[in-house]
């Protein structure tokens, strides 16, 4: 019997199990996929919003501020990539400006510290290859960029080394409230659970009709996106935006904390809480917003093309709550755009809401945060050496791009939570991240995976469960026949 049973592990999940982890508690999370942050967490814009588009009073308003402000704190005690870039909403005409002053009214009744107006002079004179016919620019310092699946594994691993169970390839199939306890079945699994927290991305609607009586739907919205070489990485200093609309906050233009360039995403009503599908006609319309902000992004540096899907609901606000006819069930649902900047600040507020129906949480006393090692290529001349000495194959580099080597890729199968797929390799030390994809690297990882983990190699997945690369026998040696 757990306390708590959180279904999802995207940056949301995580860190909400992350904070329970923290407690006196048993927790479990449940995750449908083979990894953790395999959903919206890996396909967003990697953005820390400031908060001064969410209106002044909602739950979006508070947590994207709260979330801010407690990001870089947590980023620096996680080992997670996070720098502090600023961002700028550029207006085009007198319309625009209007647009920037609500916002900067929003942002002040928010609490965002620091927005202030830019003239059109100050706005080129910070970003001298924006578009010379811009109006002015409205400027956030505390915007910021971060690495959104580092974030979620290191929450996620923290709250395993501190107790969570993690059940992956774990679908929930029912959730049926027992009498002072819920049975949920999940994949191969059946856990009892006296609380549940729905965290489950663009399946929230499903989980929350299983225990409870319907009251919103899940509406997809599908962002594709560009991610430019790191050549392209210093067009611009600071994350570039253009005036919001009913279908988001725009196309943006950012660097990213891996050194790379990202611009969009586009808005469109997806098929499905999957439909990851990337389309001409939809990397047609980020590049021509993309222009329109600044005529210098290159997009023949693309390196890849990728989609996420929001979870979007007819209600422009986060729904974080108890239920109101299921007896310990706690929606965190509907956690689109700024979800990533609010997820340090959403994990409290659901602590303080099962608080509130009951549960106890006393401060665990040994708690202990997990920090993922600095990869080889960021370490001192000694620590290297030490690494050398210890274990020769941090000498032997895997992925030449981003220069990640084999012991690297080692210390991420050592970790909490270890990855079971190339990605997940991807996602944990950045192997596979740059130019080529992992043109070059992708098979050596794939041996290492299967050598080290005891996978036979037709049985290693790309990524998500079924994504694998070989069929039949493989051979050894290198002749061939």
């Amino acid at each position: 019997m757990f306390d708590v049973t959180v279904i999802g592990c995207g940056v949301t999940g995580a860190g909400i199990a992350y904070e329970l982890s923290r407690c006196e508690i048993s927790v479990a999370v449940v995750e449908k996929q083979n990894d953790i942050a395999c959903g919206t967490t890996k396909a967003n814009s990697a953005i820390v919003h400031a908060g001064y588009d969410p209106l002044p009073g909602t739950k979006m308003a508070r947590l994207n501020v709260e979330g801010s402000k407690r990001m870089e704190a947590l980023c620096r005690r996680l080992s997670v990539a996070y720098q502090r870039v600023g961002s700028m909403v550029l207006a085009f005409d007198g319309a625009d400006l209007k647009t920037l002053r609500e916002l900067l009214r929003r942002g002040n009744a928010n609490g965002v510290e620091g927005l202030c107006i830019l003239t059109k002079e100050q706005a080129l004179n910070m970003e001298p290859g924006l578009n010379p016919e811009i109006a002015g620019a409205l400027y956030a310092p505390t915007g910021a960029i971060v690495n959104p699946w580092g974030l979620a594994i290191a929450m996620a691993q923290t709250a395993v080394k501190n107790g969570a169970a993690l059940y992956l390839n774990s679908p929930v199939r029912s959730i049926s409230d027992r009498g002072g306890f819920y049975r949920i079945e999940a994949g191969e699994n059946a856990l009892e659970t006296r609380y549940v927290v729905n965290a489950a991305g663009t399946f929230a609607d499903k989980i929350n009709d299983m225990a409870a009586q319907p009251f919103f739907r899940i509406l997809p919205v599908r962002g594709e996106y560009y991610l430019l070489d790191k050549c392209q990485g210093g067009i611009v200093r600071h994350t570039i935006f253009q005036p919001p609309s009913k279908s988001g906050k725009g196309v943006l233009i950012s660097p990213t904390v891996h050194g790379n360039l990202i611009v969009g995403p586009t808005a469109d009503p997806a098929d499905g809480p999957e439909d990851t599908g990337v389309t001409a006609q939809g990397l047609q319309k980020v590049v021509k917003a993309a222009l329109r902000s600044d005529t210098h992004v290159n997009f023949r540096e693309s390196i890849r093309n990728f989609a996420g899907v929001r979870a979007a609901t007819a209600t422009d606000d986060f729904i974080i709550e108890a239920s109101k006819d299921a007896p310990r069930f706690v929606n965190a649902a509907a956690i689109k755009s700024p979800g990533l900047s609010a997820a340090p600040a959403i994990g409290p507020e659901v602590r303080r809401i099962l608080e509130s129906i009951g549960l106890v949480c006393r401060a665990k006393g040994n708690f202990t945060e997990y920090r993922q090692p600095p990869l080889f290529k960021n370490m001192t001349k000694a620590e290297q050496a030490a690494a050398l000495s210890r274990d020769p194959r941090y000498g032997r580099v895997i992925c030449r791009c981003e220069t990640i080597t084999e012991g690297d890729i080692l210390q991420t199968l050592r970790g909490p939570v270890p990855p079971v797929s190339i990605d997940g390799v991807k996602r944990r030390c950045n192997a596979g991240m740059g130019r080529c994809q992992g043109g070059f690297c992708g098979p050596r990882v794939h041996e290492i995976l299967s050598r080290e983990t005891g996978i036979p190699m037709e049985n290693v997945e790309q990524d998500l469960t079924g994504s694998r690369l070989l069929t039949g026998e493989t051979k050894t040696g290198g002749g061939a026949e």
